[in-house]
Order: C-alpha cells, then structure tokens, then sequence
C-alpha cells in the first residue's frame, strides 16, 4: 500500500500520529497536554493526534491526572491487546511459550509436555497455551517465532539438524506453518535467538561483539558481529559440535571424537558425576567445594578445547559461556577457562551468560517486540483522515 506523499497534509497527519504512538510505546500513560510537550506539537495537534488514535482503536483511556484547579485529563495508553505475538521454545521433550505485546512487558511462561508431534499441532498448542496463561486472545495473534534445536536454511526453507524434532518435514517447513496458521511465522536457530538476548540485556550488551557457546545437551555458536547474528548461507553457521577435537585433547577423554562428545550434555554429566557434584538448571553446581572446583578445573580444559577454534577464526571481542552448563559453571568456571587460555592466548575475555533464565524464549520476544510494533504502526497508516 503506498502511503501519502511526503509534504502533504495526509502525510503530516500520519507523521504525527507515529510520534504519539512511539510516545506512548516508550513512555507508558501519558496525557494530551505531556504527548504535546514530548512531541514539540501544540496542544491543538496533540488533542488530534490521540482523537484519531482512539478512534481507531490503538490507544484508550486508562485513568485521569488531576488537572490542578481545572478538570481531571485523561491519561492515555497503546492497546496493548490488538496486536500479539508468541515466542516459542521447543525441544524434545516440551514447548514454552509466552505471549509478546507491544509494550514488551513480561507474560507468563507456559509449559507443555508434548504428546502427538506435528509442526501444526506443536505451533498451535503453544499460542493456546500462552494465550490461556497470559488471558489473552489467540485470534490475536499476528506472529509466531519459534526457537528450534536446528537450522532453516532461508534458501530452500529446509530444516537441518532436527533430530530433536520428529513429525517435522525437512522441506517447506516455513511455509506449511504460514499457510496452517494464518499468520506471519519465523523459525530461527535456538542459540542464535539465545545471543539475541544475550545482546539486548546479557553479557553481550554494550559490545562490538561477540560469540556465544551454547553448552547444553547439544552445543551451538552464534556470533554476533556489532548487533547482527551471522547464520552463514544455509542457516548452519554455529554447529561446532561436530568438529573433531586434536591429537592434543585426546587425553582428555580417550573415548571423544568431536567437540559433543567432550563437553556435550551426556559427557558433562560423566564428568560431573565422577567428581561427584550436580550442575543445577539455575546456575549452580551442588557438591562438596573441593569436589566442585576440581570438576570446573576439568571442564575448563575441555572447554577451553571449544573456546580456541572459535577464538582462531572470529578472534571476538567478547566469549560468553552460555546454555545450562555455562550457566551452572557461572563466573568461576568463566575464569578457570580464561586461565587455560592465558599460555597461548594472552588475555582473552571470557565471561558467563548474563541472562538468568530462558534465553530462548527472551530472544524470540525481543524479535517479536519489533514485529508487533511494527503491525501496529503499519494500522496508522490506514487511520482515515
């Protein structure tokens, strides 16, 4: 749809109404008089702007300020219910969802063990879900993004790596989805989705950039180069697990051939039960101290393994040690590893995750923040004269 012409009346109009609305979406309630001291609009222009936006149905009243000596004024704020999306974390075993708005507010996390395994069944069983615990409607929704244990491959719409998914089809995945649901879907790399939120309010914030090891039962990599994840051409850059590990680390584990078969989740379990600790969901390692320092000692060595193929290629700015076993380790394994690295590296900087608890999911709502707002503003242009 082609929107007014720059300069004329109608796009002054749409112009304006965009300002309020950005106001509101970053400040929160705000009344007439404050959108036109924000603004720089007089309080005539102001007046009109949220006359407009109300009728259309994209702000509404939601309390009154006490005007001094005169009336109350009306306070306003964005409906925050025309526009949603889902973010979507699914794995073997269940999907988490949550609802997104355009205020970017935090909704409930919902939980669901999964039973039949169809993407269908999987995508809609998760927007019911976030819908229900956040009491919002699913029709709704206007977006979906799904973190996966795999790779789409943006070319051919082709999924990779998907063994955590069966019942998904390899080919049109994208597509089949769409056309299911009736709406705007988006299937991305769960550890790229993760650097996402790392980047927005983690360890990554703030930098030039930096790279991401996912350490859980499978790893991953994700590089962000100053804000932009890089996905490679078929949507498979990260997958370091397969690497085989040197002659130099054999002695390591005898039995590892590759880089998951050294600090994969099964192997990371191995060594934490020889030592005899257990590494928590929640960023800790139970266990007798000595035996917990020995344990980190040892996946240090195994993890600076990981650590130097990435530091050789990218030379990043920044390596954080994300997924349940980076966050288990925390800051003392994030030191040990950086002390392996020393001799032959100098000082490089490692640091733990920054996000506490389901990066995934922060990740796949920071992208959907954006598109809900987007839907939202994109209905300013249709507001009629």
């Amino acid at each position: 749809m082609t929107g007014p012409v720059r300069g004329t009346p109608g796009w002054l109009r749409e112009t304006n109404d965009r300002t309020a609305l950005s106001l509101l979406l970053q400040h929160g309630v705000l009344t007439r008089s404050r959108i036109g001291e924000l603004s720089g609009l007089s309080k005539p222009t102001a007046a009109q702007m949220v006359a407009r936006l109300e009728t259309a149905g994209l702000i509404h009243v939601v309390g009154e300020v006490s005007g001094g000596r005169g009336p109350n004024a009306a306070s306003y704020a964005v409906r925050t219910d025309r526009m949603l999306g889902v973010a979507v974390d699914i794995d073997a075993e269940v999907l988490r969802s949550t609802v997104v708005d355009a205020s970017g507010a935090e909704q409930p996390i919902a939980v669901t063990p999964l039973a039949g395994r169809s993407p269908e069944e999987d995508v809609r069983t998760a927007v019911d879900a976030a819908c229900a615990a956040a009491d919002a409607d699913p029709h709704q929704v206007r977006a979906v993004c799904i973190g996966v244990q795999g790779a789409l491959d943006p070319r051919t719409d082709e999924l990779t790596y998907i063994e955590t998914l069966p019942g998904w089809p390899k080919q049109g995945i994208g597509r089949r989805l769409r056309d299911a649901l009736g709406i705007d879907v988006r299937i991305d790399n769960d550890v790229n989705l993760a650097a996402l939120a790392e980047r927005t309010d983690g360890a990554g914030h703030g930098t030039g950039g930096f790279a991401l090891l996912w350490m859980g039962d499978g790893l991953g990599l994700s590089v962000d180069q100053g804000g932009s994840v890089h996905r490679g051409a078929s949507g498979g850059a990260g997958e370091i697990g397969y690497l085989p590990i040197p002659r130099s680390a054999a002695e390591l584990d005898p039995d590892a051939d590759d880089l998951q078969d050294l600090i994969g989740g099964p192997a990371v379990a191995r060594l934490a039960a020889r030592h005899g600790v257990s590494p928590t969901s929640d960023g800790h390692v139970d266990g007798d101290p000595g035996a917990r320092e020995a344990f980190l000692g040892e996946l240090a060595r195994r993890v600076a393994v990981g650590v130097v193929p990435v530091l050789a290629l990218l030379d990043p700015e920044l390596v954080v040690l994300g997924g349940p076993t980076g966050s288990a380790g925390g800051d003392r394994l994030a030191e040990l590893v950086t002390a392996e690295l020393r001799p032959a590296w100098g000082e490089r900087s490692v640091v733990a995750t920054g996000v506490d608890a389901h990066p995934v999911l922060r990740g796949a709502r920071e992208h959907l923040i954006g598109e809900v707002r987007d839907a939202l503003f994109a209905e300013v242009s249709r507001i009629a004269p």
